[in-house]
């Protein structure tokens, strides 16, 4: 009993109250509107799922139908695939075969012509008739500046001729034949040049100017323009001269002012330094990838012999190791020469360029010739140098214009008249450099002469284009290459074509521009105007230009008029063209090394090239431009604008097409250039090729495709070579 009743107060003990309330109580009209809501959402949610089966099974269908229909577009390819390829490489061959031909005889014409010529210029492929000519030129005893400059002319062209053949040339042994025979022909013109130079500078006292007491006075011709003052009146007060008649002038300091001295300003067109400069610091090496007129391609790490190394007998390896040598002892004579630097100046530099020589010794590297270029690729690029030497990258950097040599000489003694007799002190040291900077001799003496550094200024050729500030460089005659280092107060003055500056020593110098100042292309139209005519537009990063193409003939058209005016409205063939748009400083071609310093699409080559064949077997009748979408595909396709167009009038903007191309097959495309996405769908109802030109005549009228078969091989050939050389697919 008690034990109950202890349990029953237990368990009815009052229970503690929860914290959590309970919310005001629904009415019926609240939960039926509840319930509404959720039947709502639910019925949304069903729809949803439903509205999303039924189009992913609609993009399934579709998908499957264009899988389908590809799959039939495909099979309709294949069954004509080889009638296709057929068609395109008989039409290849055939223009190949023609331009071979036709090549090969305007070479035997120009030959013949040249033989029938009979004249004293050597046949530069003949070793003894260049080495005669060499020898008796060296021996000839004229020294009259008007004969001496004609007889210049020749050698320099038969220097061009020798640079033809020696980038032609597969034989090492020719190789170096042609090599020689260029560094001789180079040092014989700069002696030419100095003996005239000292021969005016005899009579400078015969031609004294009656202002200023002093002789200057100025020689040009086609090749060259000399500039010569002989300090006869030793005015101190003298701070420099300016030859008006062709804009170059020098700054002396006083030490110079009051010293007997000449000052020779010679500025050649030609740059022989340049050349020097690769053909000492070069080794010529096959290119380790595949090029783009599909050369093979050969793995890095392929041995290949340097020039004048050959598997061949022991006694040929011998021969070409005496050449070579006698080769590059005759490149440091010219070197020396051309440079004309003053002992003090080479001796205050020792320390800096030993350090350049040995860095520099280490350098590998390797170079293509140019198809239609220079007569090599430039170097890569040499590291910074210790004590602040900058070395140029002749593949950065393009010398234009020319070299300018700036020298010192010491006055050669003047002749006296006296009771009608010419008396002359006769020196066969001949023309002798003025040291400067001079070294102190004494090494005790504290206060150490001061040399404060020379002044120079000169007026841009007018047959260059420099798209920026031109940089300048110097020759360092021990390195045998081109220095940024050692000038300073640049100034440059745009409006007059003109740039001032000074240098430590006399020595030579040369303008340059940076090589691919005006890459990326922004965009790209090949336009034809007629029958085997066509106008290739080139918006270029800081310019823009057209080449009109007639035939094998090509002219520059451009806006810009200043450093080319000796270009424009000019007919030529397409590599005279190149090689003098790249000596005036407009640089639109690439070559091997281009993808260092510019951005590209990275493009599979061979597809590459297989376009730029098809275009040109169609320009005549077709347009091809820029699409933004080239960049945005994969590196094995490539995205181009076409449309079929005829006459000189511009292109409608809405006349375009877009088209897919491959290495197995091209379409068209159904976006189109304002799309906002990029698609590789093909456009409904076209069909697909194994060729690019069987393509585009689905779309084309019967006069357009009857246009295509009767463009002239030259025509072809003309525009293929422009479309290789620039690689706009790749550099847009």
């Amino acid at each position: 009993m008690v034990t109950w009743t202890l349990y029953s107060r237990f368990s009815m003990a009052p229970k503690k109250a929860t914290s959590s309330k309970k919310g005001p109580k629904l009415n019926k009209a609240q939960k039926a509107k509840l319930q509404q809501e959720d039947e709502e959402r639910r019925l949304r949610e069903e729809e949803e799922v439903r509205v999303q089966a039924e189009k992913e099974e609609q993009e399934r269908l579709e998908r499957e139908r264009k899988e389908k229909e590809l799959e039939i577009l495909e099979l309709r390819d294949l069954d004509r695939r080889e009638d296709e390829l057929n068609e395109l490489r008989h039409l290849l061959e055939d223009n190949h075969t023609a331009v071979t031909k036709w090549k090969t005889d305007a070479e035997e014409k120009v030959k013949w012509e040249k033989y029938m010529q009979s004249d004293d210029t050597p046949d530069p492929t003949v070793q003894q008739d260049v080495n005669r000519y060499i020898s008796l030129w060296r021996d000839d005893p004229e020294i009259n500046i008007a004969l001496v400059l004609k007889q210049c002319k020749v050698a320099l062209q038969l220097i061009e001729e020798l640079e033809v053949l020696l980038r032609e040339a597969t034989n090492p042994q020719e190789s170096l034949k042609y090599q020689e025979a260029i560094i001789n022909l180079q040092e014989l013109v700069h002696t030419k040049h100095i003996l005239t130079t000292e021969d005016a500078l005899k009579r400078a006292n015969a031609n004294i100017d009656t202002e200023t007491g002093n002789m200057q006075t100025v020689v040009k011709d086609d090749n060259i323009t000399l500039c010569l003052w002989a300090n006869l009146k030793k005015n101190p007060r003298f701070k420099g001269l300016t030859f008006e008649e062709v804009g170059h002038g020098f700054e002396l300091p006083k030490q110079l002012a009051v010293s007997d001295i000449a000052v020779r300003i010679l500025h050649t067109r030609y740059d022989h330094l340049s050349l020097l400069a690769r053909m000492t610091h070069l080794r010529i090496h096959t290119p380790s990838h595949r090029s783009l007129m599909g050369g093979e391609e050969i793995p890095a790490d392929t041995a290949v012999p340097e020039q004048g190394e050959t598997k061949v007998d022991e006694e040929v390896k011998v021969d070409d190791e005496t050449q070579q040598q006698r080769v590059d002892e005759e490149v440091k004579s010219i070197a020396g020469s051309e440079g004309q630097k003053s002992a003090a100046s080479v001796r205050s530099g020792k320390s800096s360029t030993k350090s350049t020589e040995e860095q520099g010794s280490k350098v590998q590297t390797e170079v293509e010739a140019l198809d239609e270029g220079d007569l090599t690729s430039p170097p890569v690029e040499l590291p910074m140098m210790d004590h602040g030497v900058r070395v140029v990258d002749l593949m950065q950097y393009t010398p234009l214009g020319g070299v300018h040599f700036y020298d010192v000489f010491h006055l050669p003694p003047q002749a006296h008249h006296v009771n009608g007799w010419e008396i002359r002190q006769v020196l066969n040291k001949g023309l002798q450099v003025f040291p400067y900077p001079v070294e102190n001799s004494n090494a005790d003496d504290k206060e150490a002469l001061t040399c404060p550094p020379i002044g120079v200024s000169v007026t841009l050729p007018d047959s260059v284009v420099f798209l920026e500030t031109p940089q300048v460089a110097r020759w360092d005659v021990a390195g045998k290459q081109w220095r940024m280092d050692g000038i300073t107060d640049i100034l440059y003055e745009e409006e007059e074509a003109k740039i001032s500056f000074k240098m430590d020593s006399f020595q030579a110098f040369v303008l340059m521009q940076e090589t691919y100042v005006n890459f990326p292309f922004q965009s790209w139209e090949l336009r034809p105007s007629g029958q085997d005519s066509a106008v290739f537009t080139i918006n270029g990063a800081l310019i823009d230009l057209s080449i009109t193409i007639q035939g094998n003939q090509c002219m520059l058209l451009s806006e810009q008029d200043r450093g080319l005016s000796h270009l424009i409205g000019k007919w030529m063939t397409s590599p005279a063209l190149q090689r003098a748009m790249l000596n005036a400083g407009i640089n639109i071609f690439v070559n091997e090394y281009t993808d260092k310093y510019v951005s590209n699409c990275g493009k599979d080559p061979l597809t590459e090239h297989a376009a730029y064949e098809q275009m040109a077997l169609f320009a005549s009748a077709c347009a091809f431009s820029w699409s933004k979408w080239n960049a945005k595909c994969d590196a094995q396709h490539l995205v181009i604008q076409v449309c079929e167009h005829h006459g000189p009038a511009p292109v409608p903007k809405d006349s375009w097409s877009l088209y897919l191309l491959g290495a197995q097959r091209s379409q068209k495309l159904e976006i189109t250039e304002r799309s906002t996405d990029f698609s590789p769908d093909h456009y409904p109802g076209s069909e697909i090729h194994s060729t690019f030109i069987h393509m585009l005549q689905d779309s084309m009228s019967i006069d357009g495709i009857a246009r295509t078969r009767e463009c002239n091989y030259l025509f072809v050939d003309a525009v293929q070579s422009l479309l290789c050389a620039t690689r706009p697919l790749m550099y847009s």
